[in-house]
């Protein structure tokens, strides 16, 4: 059987997952602009012309092919190093670093043109592979150990057998002999390499994104603590400045007899009072959460006729403040929705504790809704609270039969 129609075929086939192989990397470079991806890319291209070199001078026999080839193999062997070094240590590229494939080709040229000697240009070739190729898992194994990633260990443990596999082609396979499983190992390494790019750049990604998620709850928490700062600051400055001189000037028109401008003052004192109870409840800092939630509850159901039907569990467990201002704010924007949405006569809040966690449930006996609602700044802002406390927030609604809200806070935060 003539072996160089199946060599050929073998080799050809290398080439084309090689290619998949650069491709891969090409996309990733494309998507996360990351210099080390574009060199591997560039540096698994060389692989696949190295393998066409290598088939052309099967079929020719000519010293040409066979220079051009331990050339390109010389340069794929310093580009595959190059990404290393990209991706272990950050390096950048100076013109100096040229010279070595300058080198490279000089050396390919003097082994084959010169020289006339295949086992050395193949026993250089296999060692500057084989080296480079191991350094590249040493890299990964480094990289394991800071991060721990799975792709980085399959990308370790493949880089570093191929590198010793890369050994036995000046010793175990002359010209002619063991190709074919020479090169089905090739692809199996290469496929494994692909896959394990793929496991470390999802890894990765993902490790980010929780990176990015953690800092966003821990900026929401600051906007949080920053909105409730400043709301308490303008709720006292409109208590204390502009309610004390509304509330002396109703007493100069009191005592002036101008009744009906009085009235109109005293008015504006009352709405002045209901803004800055909205904005920060003077209870909540001053007598704790159970009395602002009566507060906030009689005051509803004066605003609105709804009756508001609150529950406290008499054992209940002192939140922590940061859970008494998310209870009190999601209560009061629950209360808000249900008059202006629910068409309620009636809510039942209950408040109670245990040993895990501080529960509130509000449920309204208006319309309901049979699809989940639109997410509005409101219910993002109680998501958000919620959330920000490692709590869970959940909403229910039956056409005709209301709407239930429920959240949860575990007991030990902020404890």
């Amino acid at each position: 059987m003539d072996r160089l129609p199946v060599e050929l075929g073998a080799l050809g086939f290398q080439a084309v997952v090689t290619s998949l192989l650069a491709i891969v990397y090409l996309r990733l470079w494309q998507r996360q602009h990351q210099a080390f991806f574009g060199t591997w890319a560039l540096a698994w291209t060389l692989y696949v012309a190295r393998l066409g070199l290598i088939s052309l001078y099967i079929v020719s026999r000519l010293e040409f092919w066979l220079f051009l080839h331990q050339a390109v193999t010389g340069l794929t062997a310093l580009l595959l190093l190059w990404a290393a070094l990209q991706f272990s240590r950050g390096a950048r590229w100076r013109w100096s670093y040229s010279w070595l494939g300058v080198a490279a080709v000089a050396w390919a040229f003097f082994a084959i043109v010169v020289v006339h000697s295949m086992m050395a240009a193949g026993i250089t070739a296999a060692l500057l592979l084989s080296g480079v190729t191991l350094w590249t898992g040493m890299v990964f194994w480094g990289y394991r150990q800071r991060v721990h990633s799975a792709g980085a260990t399959v990308l370790a443990w493949a880089f570093t057998l191929w590198g010793f596999h890369h050994l036995d082609y000046p010793l175990l396979r002359p010209l002619g002999s063991g190709v074919l499983i020479g090169v089905f190992i090739d692809v199996l390494f290469i496929m494994v390499v692909a896959l394990g790019t793929l496991f470390m750049v999802l890894s990765d990604g993902r490790r980010t994104l929780e990176q990015r998620t953690a800092q966003l709850e821990q900026l929401t928490q600051q906007l949080l603590r920053a909105q409730e700062d400043e709301r308490r600051r303008i709720s006292r400055e409109l208590h204390d400045e502009a309610g004390q001189v509304l509330t002396a000037v109703k007493i100069e028109l009191d005592l002036e007899g101008r009744r009906e401008a009085s009235a109109m003052v005293g008015r504006a004192l009352a709405q002045v009072r209901d803004i800055s109870n909205l904005l920060r409840p003077s209870e909540l800092d001053d007598l704790g959460l159970v009395p602002a939630v009566r507060g906030l509850a009689e005051d509803f159901s004066k605003r609105t006729q709804v009756r508001v039907a609150l529950e406290i569990d008499e054992s209940l467990q002192s939140p922590s403040p940061e859970q008494q201002v998310v209870i009190y704010r999601v209560l009061q924007e629950a209360l808000t929705n249900v008059a202006r949405h629910a068409r309620a006569k009636e809510v039942h809040v209950t408040l109670a504790s245990n040993a895990d966690q501080v529960v509130l449930r509000i449920e309204d006996d208006g319309q309901g809704f049979e699809h989940e609602p639109v997410p509005h700044l409101g219910l993002l802002g109680m998501r958000e609270r919620v959330a920000a406390l490692g709590g869970s927030l959940v909403i229910e609604g039956v056409p005709g039969a209301g709407v239930r809200l429920a959240i949860s806070l575990p007991s030990a935060v902020g404890a």
